[in-house]
């Protein structure tokens, strides 16, 4: 079984490429682990309505936080979009932007948990995330706290994928042979 990280900034064309990776004619389980759509942002429900019906109908959607414990539920392949709304779920449910140290505790903690799973997984796994590392430093606390967790995120699950593709203006990079940082 094969697990790819999809890198790419907003906008990239990431999650497009990323579905391609999977079989369109058959189940795929997709786990969407950020904020559900509500009144207060229509822009936010659009954007998860594009991806919604941009997905096969053969296709089964989770919509959890506990992406961990979705993929242990999965019997086919799985798109996990994404990893960056997975980070701020956690955040946010756990309520610590304000504290550095219980957010990276908490993210580092699950992300140990959901990469030990992702090096072992009994099936194709696809996992979408935002490339952080490229933009300019957060001017906000949270903001910078958000892409140093975010960053290492990346690092861990590329680190625990077969393949790893970044995605720049629409074009695909394949950074799977590329030698690892520390």
């Amino acid at each position: 079984m094969t697990t790819t990280l999809v890198l790419g900034g907003v906008r990239s064309g990431k999650s497009r490429y990323a579905t391609g990776l999977l079989p369109q004619d058959d189940a795929v389980t997709v786990i969407a682990p950020g904020k559900q759509p509500t009144g207060d942002d229509p822009e936010w429900a659009r954007r998860v309505d594009q991806h919604r019906a941009a997905r096969p109908d053969a296709w089964i959607t989770a919509e959890t936080a506990d992406v961990t414990r979705a993929i242990l539920r999965a019997r086919t392949p799985v798109l996990v979009d994404c990893l960056g709304t997975w980070v701020t779920a956690l955040i946010d449910d756990a309520g610590a932007w304000d504290d550095r140290d219980k957010a990276t505790e908490l993210v580092t903690t699950a992300a140990q948990e959901l990469g030990a799973l992702w090096a072992n997984a009994p099936f194709d796994c696809v996992a979408v995330s935002n490339e952080v590392g490229m933009s300019v430093v957060a001017d906000t606390p949270s903001g910078r706290l958000f892409q140093d967790l975010l960053g290492q995120v990346n690092s861990l699950m590329s680190s625990m994928s077969h393949r790893t593709h970044l995605i720049v203006a629409g074009r695909v990079l394949d950074l799977s042979d590329a030698p690892l940082v520390g």
